[in-house]
Formats: structure tokens, sequence, C-alpha cells
């Protein structure tokens, strides 16, 4: 039986980058610690970037070992995901990986995971019930977005919040970063009520409710930011800011994903920043996680990737580090 002891895992993007590329096999037939192993892979959807590719390299690090995958999405369906689960549990593999979803909704399945005496591993998504979770540091993440964006502001001004899933916990920490920082920032206030992003159709109703807002506050009335806890609905609210050309707005998203880089590579757009992660090596290191449990190598409950801060002034630089072309 493999080790599990607390403690906090955090490098550098750069050492960390490099880490887990040279500690995650290449794909082999060779035996591995996960030979003759079944993993479960549940994700909450895969139409989101960000998603798609954890989703991916988890799979693909498993495989490196030699475990064979059961990979299942849940297609933004809460229900469904919890569905997914219950048959994986079914199947009774060695372990389960669980990537995002709704903490309260999910917490019944989680413990019923571990009652079976399978082993839970979760990607963003904490759990008691979980041997490991990797995920961003959504702390730093999330303070370091509210800094830029009040400094951005000159300490002055309003901005507009979408926060609409405040039960996804990387969500809920984000925000909490923001009100926080906010708290030594007097001049700036979150605009009331807050708006509500929306999946599907994300980037369409966050362009229309965006559109909404900059119709029923002009210029004077002192808008200059735009947040929420991902990059998605950013870009439709991006869209409307500039159509509206109001260039003294600007806006702020996290995920780092394709679409927004290609936004905020644009000197024109109004998307501003974005803390991007490496969705990517999030997978792969949680895979290589499950190997080093199943080698009775001791783990972390969680690992910490560090975010990139990715703005106009260095997103040439960031989209190499990034792997993007």
């Amino acid at each position: 039986m493999g080790v599990n002891k607390g403690g906090r895992f955090f490098l550098s993007f750069s050492v960390l980058l490099a880490l887990v590329m040279a500690s995650v096999p290449a794909v082999s037939t060779a035996a591995g610690p996960l030979t003759g192993k079944k993993i479960g892979v549940a994700v909450v959807g895969t139409d989101h970037h960000w998603d798609l590719m954890a989703y991916q390299g988890v799979q693909k690090s498993i495989k490196a070992q030699g475990g064979t995958v059961i990979a299942v999405s849940g297609d933004r369906d809460g229900a469904k995901m919890i569905s997914n689960l219950e048959n994986l549990i079914t199947q009774k593999p060695y372990a389960i990986v669980s990537i995002l979803g709704d903490a309260a909704a999910l917490k019944p399945v989680f413990k019923k995971i571990k009652d079976k005496g399978i082993l839970l591993f979760t990607i963003d998504q904490p759990s008691e019930y979980a041997t490991n979770n990797v995920t961003s540091d959504n702390y730093a993440l999330g303070s370091t977005l509210a800094r830029t964006i009040a400094e951005d502001m000159l300490g002055k001004g309003k901005i507009v919040v979408f926060n609409g899933f405040t039960s996804v916990r990387v969500c809920n920490i984000r925000y909490n970063m923001l009100v926080e920082v906010l708290k030594d920032y007097p001049g700036i206030s979150i605009l009331t009520p807050e708006l509500q992003d929306v999946v599907p159709n994300t980037v369409e109703d966050a362009k229309r409710k965006m559109t909404d807002i900059l119709n029923k506050y002009p210029k004077s009335d002192g808008i200059k930011a735009v947040w929420a806890c991902w990059d998605i609905p950013m870009t439709g609210a991006a869209q409307a800011v500039d159509e509206a050309k109001r260039t003294e707005v600007k806006v702020y998203g996290i995920d780092g994903d394709p679409t927004a880089i290609d936004m905020i590579s644009n000197p024109k757009s109004s998307f501003w920043t974005t803390m991007a992660q490496t969705p990517t090596l999030i997978g792969e290191l949680s895979g290589k996680n499950i190997g080093e449990y199943a080698s009775k190598k001791v783990i972390p409950n969680t690992s910490y990737l560090p975010p990139l801060l990715v703005n106009k002034s260095n997103v040439k630089a960031s989209k190499v580090k990034l792997g993007l072309k």
C-alpha cells in the first residue's frame, strides 16, 4: 500500500515545468508502476480548453506507466458526471481521477469511492477523500491578478465581476482573493449586482450582459475593469468592450485559454491580462502521482503548480513558455 503524508509542493514556473516534463515518461509499452491496473478518469466536460488538456494529460501519463485508462466526460452535466463516477466504481479500478465539478454535489460519490477501497485522485478539486489533488496555487493566482487589476486602475474606479460559479472551489478561492485584496484599495468597488456567467453559450451570454452594462453605465461612471474566474466569459466581455470602443475598460481572466492569449496579443483588444495555467502538466503530474503512490513513494496531499501572468508586454515570451504558437 502506498504512503501519503500531508504537505505542499511548489516551485517556480520554469523549474517546475522542467521537472514535470522530465519526470513524465514517454509513451512506452514497457512495464511501469501502473502495469495491470485500471484507472478511471472522469472530467466535467471537454469543451473548455483547460479541461480537455488536463484530461488528455493525465491519460497520457497513466498509459506511459503501463496503466489502462477508462475515460469518461460529463459533458457539462452535473448529474452525468456523478453517474460516470458511479459507473467507474462498478468497474473496480485501482484509482479514479476526477477533474473539476461541483464540490458539494460530488462529495457523496467521492466518499463512496473511498469506502469501496478505490483511490481517489483529483484535479482542481480539493476533497477530504482524495489521496492527492493537483492544482494551480489559486491563492497566489487570485491575489496576484487582483493586485494587478487594482494597480492598473490606479486605485480608483469600478470592477464588473462575473461570479456565477461560487460552488466551484477554485473559483471561490479566486473571488475571495479579489475581495480580500480590494480591502487595501478603498477607492475601488465591485459593481452590484454581480453578473452570472453561464454554461453553455458562455461567450455569447457574457457579451450580451457586458453590452447591457456598458449601455447602462457611461464612461463617466468609472467602470475600468472586468473580472471572471476563468477566461471564456471574458472573451465575450472583451468583444463587447471593443465594439463599444470603451478604451478605458480593461478585461482580466484566468486560465491562459488560447483565444484569450490571442486577444491579449492584439494591441487593440481590451483583453489585458490572464493568469495562465499549465493544464497538460497538471494532468501529467496527477498521473505521475498515481504511479508514485503505486510504487509506495510518499506523495503530498496537494501538488501545486505556479501560474504565469500573461499581459500585453510579455505575451510573446509567454506563448513560448506555454507551448503556444
